[in-house]
């Protein structure tokens, strides 16, 4: 079996379009990131969706492999935004046809980045990185961090429970 460390994991919608401005595809996102929780694949410390991109912090679990649990999130997500868009908006899905062998659609941009992280410090740095990613001048979402409701900073800032797939970090070191 595998050990992995926490990790920090960002995803990037294709060509950069703005795709979760709309809140069910967020809450796409949620309800996948609460399955691999409930399912023991992965643990999860923090996440942000942004506008046209995702941080997550997570761990997965040793009996699961990275790329596995990886690429199950994409293909899941992917498929299930694809599913919407050919529904409710077909123009919008158009813009998301490539010319590939293995796909005529892609929501997701290819090599998603997956980077170790091996301390308290490193985690608590990109923590404070992806909660205050929606008040930066680019975004501005909100007016603090803990007030966006698609991230887990209010769990930390406030002891807010949203989203109950949560673990603190702080359980990744055993306290």
């Amino acid at each position: 079996m595998e050990s992995h460390y926490v990790q920090f994991f960002t995803a990037t919608v294709l060509k950069w379009k703005p795709l979760f401005f709309n809140d069910s595809y967020k809450s796409i996102i949620i309800g996948s990131l609460k399955f691999l929780a409930e399912a023991k694949r992965v643990k999860i410390y923090g996440f942000v969706i942004m506008p046209n991109h995702i941080h997550i912090i997570w761990q997965v679990q040793k009996e699961h492999k990275l790329k596995n649990v990886q690429r199950d999130f994409m293909k899941f997500t992917s498929q299930q935004i694809q599913k919407d868009l050919r529904t409710n908006n077909p123009s919008l899905h158009q813009e998301f046809e490539v010319n590939l062998k293995d796909r005529k659609y892609q929501i997701w941009q290819r090599n998603p980045l997956s980077i170790d992280l091996y301390s308290r410090e490193v985690i608590e740095q990109k923590l404070d990185y992806i909660h205050n990613n929606p008040v930066q001048g680019k975004w501005m979402l909100t007016d603090e961090p803990a007030n966006y409701l698609y991230s887990s900073s209010s769990y930390y800032e406030r002891e807010e429970c949203r989203f109950p797939f949560l673990t603190h970090y702080m359980e990744y070191f055993g306290s």
